[in-house]
């Protein structure tokens, strides 16, 4: 498909870009687009669009890759991160970097243990004795019982 029309496309929310239309955005230059495809693309996209800001590695990207680094997909925040250690800004960046790259792995081992813990657990409620199981003996009883 031809590029340009991809952005106009993209912008009515119509269709995607592929890896090839955002690989000759970046070789093009055209920042804003990526950085468009950044905030509204669906996850591919803004991995993609990421990887291409990390390539063409202009500094007026780094709000965005900011924004970007707190996304909800792993692999888009990841390649936010290297794009934003690729351009090498200040040191409070590379300090807030490395913080949340280290509380992706606590998060990791948390959700693991977790994991563990719950499979391990022992319920104290059995089937026989629940709420639900009394209710529906007693309702049962109450229906042997001769209407008046």
């Amino acid at each position: 498909m031809n590029h340009p029309f991809t952005y106009m496309l993209f912008k009515l929310k119509l269709v995607q870009p592929s890896k090839d239309t955002i690989l000759d955005w970046m070789n093009s230059g055209a920042i804003y687009k990526l950085e468009y495809a950044l905030k509204h693309g669906n996850y591919n996209t803004r991995q993609f669009a990421a990887e291409a800001l990390e390539h063409v590695g202009r500094p007026s990207s780094i709000p965005t890759l900011l924004h970007a680094m707190n996304d909800k997909i792993q692999n888009v925040s990841i390649a936010a991160l290297n794009a934003l250690e690729a351009l090498g800004c200040n040191d409070d960046l590379v300090i807030s970097i490395t913080r949340k790259r280290f509380n992706w792995v606590k998060e990791i081992r948390d959700k693991e243990e977790q994991r563990n813990i719950k499979k391990d657990k022992k319920h104290n409620i059995y089937r026989w004795k629940r709420a639900s199981k009394q209710s529906f003996d007693r309702v049962k009883e109450q229906l042997k019982k001769p209407m008046r």
